[in-house]
């Protein structure tokens, strides 16, 4: 959005003339609604603009259901935002579409940003461009509720380490009414959180496999280790009966509301665990398999410049960008939202490492993958529906898995260049 506002001076006396006017630019800055990142993006944009205050910079959100939609419709109208953060999944739909352009070398130059950032930084690339760079990055973790690990006999400070005893700890801890109704999860099962994450990158390779080949142009866990992952985790519900799909609507929501043992989620769900006042929560590394393999998945928003900023508003917008990529920047969001800094040299200070909420996560970051989307919103849904097939409608995991396997990679196929 392009606004510039005339500030001008009066003096009266016996004469009224104008002060030489200064120019003030306008700059819109849009993100979904996530009550944390919003809080964390006001702080920022105070900060900034106390610091260059001849830039205004405007925050706008959307639903997040309703966020790429309001993107790609505004860019086509004209009027879409300067600087805009987007999931690093979103990428190519953004580039294709026009509504990103490359960061600017002469601020943002290459060989400064693979030295300085973590290297999942490399998603935002593609071919010898930049399109964005993150403020914070994002692993998995195993979030533990210590009371029911009291109450269920286990020992607090001791959460599982590797997959049975993340099992058997679920099954202590899980209640059922007398119908058999989940009413204390011993583990969410979600898989429309990051339990989707948690299968493709985490268990398949865990049973031997990979997710994808060819730089995840091809899908390859339609397999022994694919459906082995698929049997482990729905047996979970069917056989082992820890949690169930849907048990108060989204797995946070019953970590938060203490009806869940064990939750796996990301850092950034860090901010709003920060609020839970009945119970002591803890943070764990995922679960390691019966040889000590462990994997995670990594992930970002990235904050871009809009294709048809220019002039005056693209001056202020990499200034804005700059900021928002800055130590001083990631430092508040960490502290607001709970993401880790994107630039290795902020995230792994020896406070952060031997901290023991944000230890764990950035432990997981030395041995996660990050999934390159072609569509992620499809491919997420692609993953929900196979679990559902299983649980729901008795597909057996060999059939539901290679037929999610053919929609993927048609998927893939139909978005590629």
């Amino acid at each position: 959005m392009r606004k510039s506002v005339l500030l001008a001076g009066l003096v009266a006396g016996f004469s009224t003339f104008a002060f030489n006017a200064a120019q003030a630019v306008e700059i819109e800055y849009w993100q979904y609604v996530f009550e944390t990142r919003v809080k964390a993006m006001d702080q920022l944009i105070a900060d900034f603009q106390t610091k260059n205050p001849d830039i205004t910079v405007k925050q706008v959100t959307f639903p997040y259901a309703d966020y790429q939609t309001r993107v790609i419709a505004a860019n086509m109208a004209g009027n879409g935002p300067d600087v805009m953060q987007l999931f690093y999944g979103w990428l190519d739909k953004f580039v294709v579409g026009g509504i990103l352009q490359p960061l600017p070398t002469d601020t943002f130059p290459h060989d400064k940003i693979e030295k300085d950032f973590f290297p999942i930084v490399s998603a935002m690339k593609r071919d010898d461009n930049y399109y964005g760079l993150p403020t914070a990055v994002r692993s998995l973790a195993l979030f533990y509720n210590k009371k029911l690990f009291t109450e269920a006999g286990l020992d607090p400070n001791k959460p599982p380490q590797t997959a049975d005893e993340f099992v058997a700890a679920a099954e202590k801890i899980a209640k059922h009414d007398a119908a058999g109704n989940v009413t204390t999860a011993g583990s969410t099962l979600d898989m429309a959180g990051q339990d989707h994450q948690w299968w493709r990158e985490v268990l398949v390779r865990q049973f031997g496999g990979e997710p994808y080949t060819d730089n995840d142009t091809k899908v390859a866990y339609n397999s022994d280790a694919g459906v082995q992952a698929l049997k482990f985790y729905t047996s979970l519900q069917t056989e082992k009966k820890i949690g169930a799909a849907g048990f108060m609507d989204e797995g946070q929501a019953a970590f938060r509301a203490g009806k869940a043992g064990m939750t796996i989620d990301g850092t950034f769900r860090l901010g709003a665990f920060s609020t839970i006042k009945d119970f002591e929560w803890g943070v764990t590394e995922l679960p390691a398999n019966k040889d000590g393999l462990r994997s995670n998945y990594a992930s970002y928003f990235a904050n871009g410049i809009g294709a048809k900023t220019s002039g005056e508003e693209l001056e202020a917008s990499k200034k804005f960008l700059t900021y928002l990529t800055s130590p001083e920047a990631m430092a508040i969001w960490l502290k607001v939202v709970g993401e880790l800094p994107a630039l290795r040299s902020a995230a792994l200070t020896d406070a952060n490492l031997k901290d023991p909420i944000y230890g764990p996560f950035l432990k997981g970051l030395d041995y996660a993958h990050t999934t390159m989307f072609k569509d992620e919103l499809g491919q997420r849904q692609n993953a929900i529906d196979m679990v559902n097939r299983v649980l729901l409608e008795g597909q057996s995991p060999e059939d539901s898995l290679k037929q999610a396997a053919e929609a993927e990679q048609e998927m893939i196929d139909a978005a590629m260049p």
